[in-house]
């Protein structure tokens, strides 16, 4: 089972266009989760999604409640990328089937979605920055579970 991402009501538009189309690259299913702070059409994702957006895989949640119940019953465990977390994204271990979460642009995720994470990693940075992009966050999260699972040499 393969490494996923999911996006806890993403703000911006343009982000979520750069994880849609990184998913299509990568083969990665992208969950979105609801409500977006912005109209989430095709229209709106273009500027960053491209033509990549025909081969993207997502799946949409109404709610963070849906996407935990549907979670759960899969057996997923959720890892939290969070500037909170006290374990770097490099010391933690990966398991095949974890979905990859990053909060809101603006706010994170609020207490109780991180309390239902199996796990919580930030990325190491230098002191008195804030964070990173949450693309860019995104990417060397999911790129260093993916180099634990082996999932790229199912790549070309």
């Amino acid at each position: 089972m393969p490494v996923e991402l999911a996006l806890y009501q993403p703000d911006i538009a343009q982000n979520t266009g750069t994880l849609l189309r990184l998913g299509a690259c990568l083969g990665i299913r992208v969950h979105i989760i609801h409500p977006t702070g912005f109209a989430f059409s095709r229209a709106n994702l273009r500027r960053t999604g491209l033509d990549y957006l025909d081969h993207a895989q997502f799946e949409e949640h109404v709610s963070f409640a849906r996407f935990d119940a549907w979670r759960r019953e899969s057996d997923r465990r959720l890892v939290l990328a969070t500037t909170k977390a006290g374990l770097s994204v490099y010391d933690a271990a990966y398991e095949a089937g974890d979905i990859i979460m990053v909060g809101r642009e603006s706010a994170g995720v609020p207490d109780t979605v991180a309390q239902a994470a199996g796990l919580q990693v930030r990325i190491p940075m230098r002191e008195g920055l804030r964070s990173i992009n949450v693309a860019l966050a995104a990417t060397l999260v999911l790129g260093e579970a993916m180099r634990q699972t082996e999932a790229f040499k199912d790549l070309t």
